[in-house]
């Protein structure tokens, strides 16, 4: 259900991301250096900050309709759901770029959008219902050219793309198949 509780904490991480992002203006972009670096130890730590760090205002202003407007149909089903998967995608997305993105820093939070685009895509076919799939509809008729983003081009981290998108299916298989929502509801009963 979307109502405040949900919306605020959304408009709260875009509202960081533009916060991070005056601040690496003003500093020349040096906090690019928090990217993902694959390989590298000094790489790690990017698997969780790179999606807050953007290259550029464009860069930035390009995932920031589509993350808040995808954070919204994911979070329909309840805030815990939505910052749990968000959690697993950012951290396997990473991750998967850290193992095997190019050797460069990959900035930006196209890595999440891919993974929330998938999970919704995904949590229509693993559960049943017609909401979930009028909202799968609407995340594949507005961002279908996301597609496009699993190729290659120069200055973008198609491996971000890719490694989202990825991690959106696991993230949606491990938290939405059968066996996993049943436990859950035991638990939260």
């Amino acid at each position: 259900m979307l109502n405040r509780k949900t919306l605020t904490p959304i408009l709260c991480i875009a509202a960081l991301m533009c916060a991070v992002q005056v601040f690496n203006t003003v500093s020349g972009y040096a906090l690019t250096a928090f990217g993902v670096l694959p390989r590298s130890v000094s790489g790690l730590p990017g698997i969780v900050l790179s999606p807050f760090v953007h290259g550029s205002w464009p860069h930035l202003l390009g995932n920031l309709l589509p993350f808040v407007l995808l954070s919204l149909m994911v979070a329909s089903e309840g805030l815990r759901g939505y910052l749990t998967a968000s959690v697993l995608i950012i951290v396997i997305g990473g991750a998967l770029v850290w193992l095997f993105g190019r050797g460069s820093y990959h900035v930006g939070a196209s890595g999440w959008v891919f993974g929330l685009w998938v999970y919704i895509l995904a949590r229509a076919w693993l559960r049943h219902s017609w909401s979930n799939l009028a909202t799968a509809l609407a995340a594949l008729v507005f961002y279908s050219g996301m597609v496009y983003g699993f190729l290659p081009r120069y200055g973008v981290s198609f491996e971000a793309h890719i490694a989202g998108a990825v991690a959106g299916f696991v993230t949606a298989r491990m938290l939405l198949s059968a066996p996993r929502r049943a436990s859950l509801e035991k638990e939260f009963r």
